[in-house]
């Protein structure tokens, strides 16, 4: 799909008309309107004005332009990990992180106006909406077909009206959309939460804050024997929690391993600043993509 569906195309250009009226306010997401990344943005900026795009490289370059004051981008979900592609992104864009955002996904299976459950003979969403939901379907005899995004096969399932193909998207996209609420919290586990990234293009200072942090940055080891075990030692000797490691490899070597990590604290403290002495020294570069305040435990995963 390289477009949005009829129905989402009509709110989207819509959406799009009043962020380019006030970008000061418009806050970049990835997916069509009634997304869990419009839910995101509703959610962590009540008077912000969302702007969707159809890609993630189109939310991040919106704040880059100007289009845009922030972007909001999924990075990881508690039942099927991260969110492919984001991983290498987020550090190419140039932009920094200034805020962590949680939502609780509760999936909806939508059919079309009129449908009901035992019309349906396929489910079609975003890969990650059917792997989350991949042993409920599967138990209900439906076929997955990946979509776009959530949001975007509930509108399309709404326009084209075929009873027997049903969507996994939001409460909200089921409003927007007109489509038959045929089955609630269809994920396979409660716990379904979504880890947002809030991005803007000035880094935010939070030395002077009080409260518990979270610092994201990305490096790439030398090429020497335990290089990476040697590069983190640092946050272990130094008492600094390692909250997130992910590796990914770039330029097709098999041997260049890039990484991104979220430690908690921040750069101004002791123990993170001498831990980042000990990383400089063992890596080629380290890039610090944003300081930003840390949600609770009993918040991001109650």
């Amino acid at each position: 799909m390289q477009s949005y569906p009829p129905l989402a195309q009509a709110l989207v250009d819509t959406m799009r008309a009043a962020a380019a009226a006030d970008p000061s306010r418009a806050v970049a997401f990835q997916g069509a309107p009634g997304a869990y990344s419009h839910q995101a943005v509703r959610e962590a900026f009540p008077h912000g004005l969302p702007l969707p795009c159809f890609s993630f490289e189109e939310a991040l370059a919106a704040v880059s332009e100007g289009k845009a004051d922030r972007a909001a981008i999924p990075v990881e979900n508690s039942l099927h990990g991260r969110v492919a592609d984001v991983h290498f992104l987020l550090p190419e864009s140039g932009l920094f992180i200034v805020g962590e955002h949680y939502v609780k996904v509760e999936h909806c299976l939508l059919g079309a106006p009129g449908a009901v459950l035992s019309d349906v003979r396929e489910v079609t969403s975003h890969p990650q909406a059917l792997g989350q939901c991949r042993k409920r379907t599967r138990a209900m005899g439906l076929r997955a077909v990946s979509f776009a995004d959530t949001a975007a096969a509930a509108a399309a399932v709404a326009g084209e009206g075929n009873k027997a193909v049903a969507a996994i998207a939001s409460r909200l996209a089921a409003d927007l959309y007109g489509c038959s609420l045929l089955v609630e919290g269809l994920q396979d586990a409660d716990h379904n939460r979504t880890r947002f990234l809030l991005l803007a293009r000035t880094p935010r200072d939070v030395s002077g804050l009080d409260g518990l942090f979270k610092t994201t940055l990305s490096f790439e080891v030398k090429n020497a024997p335990a290089a990476l075990f040697k590069a983190l030692g640092g946050f272990a000797t130094n008492g600094v929690n390692l909250a997130r490691l992910e590796s990914h490899l770039r330029g097709g070597a098999f041997v260049a391993a890039e990484f991104l990590i979220d430690i908690e604290g921040r750069p101004s403290d002791t123990a993170v600043a001498r831990a980042l002495e000990e990383l400089q020294f063992h890596s080629k570069w380290v890039r610090l993509l944003g300081s930003y305040p840390m949600v609770p435990p009993e918040i991001a995963a109650p």
